[in-house]
């Protein structure tokens, strides 16, 4: 049996508990982890994050199988699970730690992720700008066990 080839992307939208949940619905989607990227400290917990002193996010890395779905449609789904208009922030959750971003893992990824946005711009939905950064992957931390699939461990577990 041959071994599927996966791929992975990157995506900030507020507390990862919800962003995990969403992704972890799209068929191809092999599985996701809630962590911490794009910051200047290593090894952050979750205490250090939310200091929004580490300048990291709450994101998910997503695995997936490019032969079920593409990467234009793991963009779609980002757009369409949080406010990309809010600067540093989601709803309730404020910091920098929930802003609105795609780490690109490729060049093919980096003109998807910015072409996806200037469509969404050129669409009229939001009267204010699109915040969202388009930055490069960096080194992503796995988030402590009990943030993983925390929609599982939660049976009230309502976010986004």
């Amino acid at each position: 049996m041959l071994k599927q080839k996966t791929k992975i992307a990157t995506f900030a939208a507020g507390c990862f508990w919800g962003v995990e949940h969403a992704f972890s619905k799209v068929k191809g989607v092999v599985n996701t982890t809630a962590g911490y990227t794009a910051g200047h400290f290593k090894n952050p917990s979750y205490e250090d994050v939310c200091s929004d002193e580490t300048g990291h996010a709450e994101a998910v890395q997503v695995e997936y199988d490019p032969s079920i779905v593409s990467y234009e449609k793991l963009l779609d789904v980002f757009w369409s699970i949080h406010d990309p208009t809010q600067w540093h922030r989601q709803e309730p959750d404020i910091g920098s730690q929930y802003r609105s971003a795609v780490f690109y893992h490729n060049e093919e990824q980096k003109k998807a992720a910015i072409a996806s946005k200037e469509k969404l711009e050129k669409s009229g939905k939001y009267k204010k700008p699109i915040v969202t950064e388009i930055a490069p992957s960096s080194t992503f931390y796995k988030a402590e066990e009990y943030h993983q699939k925390y929609w599982l461990k939660n049976k009230n577990f309502v976010c986004h």
